[in-house]
């Protein structure tokens, strides 16, 4: 039998919901299709409280995607130190970020001509 095809905005959704599930804060999709040298379709950047809850955010992305689309990440960066941890899944990629990390780095001012959108949470 072969794997099927999981389309991009379904992956998105699931990696929206598994950080949603564990309350990962000031989440922004950058929709980096428009740009021509982008290397995915878009980053998903978080930020967690603390070196426990960037690692959390990263298991649960990983078991909903994995549960539900039978998906795993090419590639996993940072899980050791839990300040900023990528999670490539090729189209999209997640960047799970402790506060002080994501604001020196400023991935959104750097993608600066991508289509920002924040997704609001209620907790």
């Amino acid at each position: 039998m072969t794997k099927k095809e999981v389309s991009t905005d379904v992956l998105l959704a699931g990696i929206i919901k598994g950080i949603e599930e564990v309350k990962g804060n000031e989440l922004d999709i950058l929709d980096l299709r428009e740009i021509d040298t982008a290397v995915c379709d878009y980053f998903v950047i978080c930020t967690g409280t603390s070196n426990t809850q960037v690692n959390a955010i990263v298991n649960s992305v990983q078991k909903v995607v994995s549960k539900e689309f039978k998906e795993k990440p090419w590639h996993v960066e940072g899980t050791d130190n839990g300040e900023w941890v990528l999670m490539d899944y090729v189209s999209i990629v997640v960047h799970v970020f402790q506060k002080e990390p994501r604001d020196y780095y400023n991935i959104e001012g750097l993608w600066g001509d991508a289509k920002i959108t924040r997704i609001e949470t209620n907790y």
